[in-house]
């Protein structure tokens, strides 16, 4: 067999059933003679978003893949493989490389020396009798450890040459998690047990280490509230009496308050990196985490007790020791969840004039709330683009279940919104699948609306169309606004038709929960892409906005 054909049996031994790709490669052709479907997308960045999706939702179960050919596609893509690079995403990239004879020679673009910074490891096929082993270590690599993007890059004439019988062997490789230290847990849960106002922050290391329940039954056993962090959102289900939501560049009233207060911070799963997608943590508290990778300890905040270990593993663990330490006399014990609720009550009463708000244009809270209460968030999974969508949605939106929700934001990529939901309805063809991105961020990509048109993948995607930049150019002056910097045109309905999908533009906010009735008919029975645009206002306002 050819070298491609190589690396499509192993794909397939992989349980690799879509390859993201644009816009031609030897790959391409091989993966879909092999029974590997190609989803041809209309730019990189876009097409790594869609395997960035699908790995996120599988949990990593089912890697997402792309392909790109060498040169303009690989320079293309890096800016989505920096977006996962940054939310610590496993997914494999596949760029072709020049040929032997002119790789290396200025100018060309060399992956192998661009993407060092963007992925966990990147490997060049330098003769066809690698493919295996190289394979093996790349597939390893998105299983072991901290996750993050592996490339291995396929020049072209080595693509088509022929692997040896007997070089040929792959059996896919085994994750690999382990416990923390019994002593460090053991410190750990002491500390917990013994503080009156903690709080549990989830990252999405929670996630992939399939750690809900265990974090659930920790967080019920000692009636501890629960944030997350914004890729951790949907970690903890935020339907919860116990749940604080999301923490990220805005937070709900709820969780300002049990932060402020807090007198140890347990973050399971995060990082903890400052003035990323994880809340910066008020001084002078107590501070426990556990973390797979142990780098992360003490970079950015003094660990008072530190644990290394799996998400899963370290939680159970920790629930052991703590019902050692307490039983389970805390169970029962409602008084921080009626704490919660009345602080959130009081919070939505603040908010209720926008959430309500009946004027036109329309304020997004208003989107949002009705949209909440239209599509139950377990039927649902939900993503935003970066920017004020993002800020406005999170604090609101309630998910419930894990990967129902894809927070994500750190290299603040405009329009990656787009291509994690397509990758979500192929990871998850059962759910409604949503992305909330602005004019600006359609403007980047929207185009690949018609990806998910051609392609037969039904996706909900919603403008929220103020005709402006809105929060991202605010500081803009008066002079600035003369020339239209700041100002934004078109009618985003009309082209998400001319592209082929059923579209609505809304300017009544009274329309706008059958609006999403209509939408999701229209996914589920004719298997359509739909594209709504909400005419709204220029909404400045955040529910603290980086409080801390």
């Amino acid at each position: 067999m050819k070298t491609i054909e190589a690396i499509t049996e192993i794909l397939k031994r992989e349980g690799v059933k879509y390859l993201p790709c644009f816009p031609t490669t030897p790959v391409i052709e091989a993966a879909a003679e092999g029974g590997i479907r190609p989803i041809v997308c209309r730019q990189e960045r876009v097409g790594v978003g869609i395997a960035d999706g699908i790995s996120r939702v599988s949990n990593g179960d089912q890697m997402g893949v792309f392909a790109m050919q060498y040169g303009p596609g690989a320079e293309n893509a890096y800016a989505g493989i920096a977006t996962a690079y940054s939310d610590s995403v496993p997914l494999l990239l596949l760029p072709l490389g020049h040929p032997r004879s002119r790789a290396g020679i200025s100018p060309h673009f060399s992956g192998l020396k661009s993407y060092e910074d963007v992925t966990k490891g990147i490997e060049q096929v330098n003769t066809p009798d690698r493919t295996s082993e190289i394979m093996r270590r790349a597939f390893a690599g998105l299983r072991q450890g901290r996750p993050g993007p592996m490339a291995v890059e396929i020049p072209a004439d080595i693509a088509l040459e022929e692997v040896s019988e007997e070089s040929f062997y792959y059996v896919p490789s085994r994750p690999i998690a382990s416990q923390g230290n019994p002593s460090d847990v053991e410190a750990a849960a002491k500390a917990l047990c013994a503080a009156h106002y903690p709080v549990i922050m989830a990252g999405q290391g929670v996630l992939y280490g399939k750690a809900s329940g265990d974090l659930l039954e920790l967080a019920e056993l000692l009636q501890v509230p629960v944030c997350s962090t914004l890729l951790g959102k949907s970690a903890f289900p935020e339907v919860h009496p116990l749940a604080l939501g999301s923490t990220g560049p805005t937070l709900s009233g709820h969780a300002y308050h049990f932060v402020r207060r807090a007198d140890l911070m347990f973050g399971v799963g995060t990082s903890f990196t400052k003035h990323g997608m994880c809340m910066n943590i008020p001084p002078g508290k107590t501070m426990v985490q556990a973390t797979n990778d142990a780098s992360d300890i003490n970079k950015d905040y003094n660990i008072d007790f530190p644990i290394v270990g799996d998400a899963k593993l370290v939680l159970r663990q920790m629930i052991e020791a703590c019902r050692a330490i307490v039983g389970d006399s805390r169970k029962d014990d409602q008084s921080t969840a009626k704490e919660l609720q009345s602080e959130r009550e009081g919070w939505l009463s603040q908010w209720r004039a926008k959430l309500s708000d009946s004027s036109t244009p329309m304020t997004p809270y208003r989107v949002i709330w009705d949209f909440m209460h239209t599509i139950p968030p377990e039927d649902a999974i939900v993503t935003h683009d970066s920017g004020s969508p993002r800020d406005q949605l999170t604090p609101f939106y309630r998910s419930n279940g894990p990967r129902t929700y894809l927070g994500w934001g750190k290299s603040h990529g405009l329009g990656t919104g787009l291509g994690l939901t397509i990758g979500a309805k192929l990871a998850a063809p059962e759910k409604v699948c949503v992305n909330f991105m602005g004019d600006a961020a359609f403007g980047m990509v929207g185009l690949d609306f018609e990806t998910a048109v051609r392609s037969g993948i039904p996706i909900i995607t919603v403008v929220l169309n103020n005709s402006t930049m809105a929060i991202e150019t605010q500081s803009m002056t008066d002079s600035h606004r003369l020339y239209g910097t700041r100002d934004l045109g078109g009618n985003y309905a009309d082209l998400g038709k001319a592209m082929g999908g059923y579209a609505e533009r809304i300017e009544d906010p009274s329309q706008i929960s059958a609006a999403f009735t209509r939408a999701r008919k229209v996914t589920e029975e004719d298997g359509k892409a739909v594209l709504l645009e909400f005419i709204t206002n220029e909404e400045t306002e955040f529910s603290h906005r980086r409080a801390f």
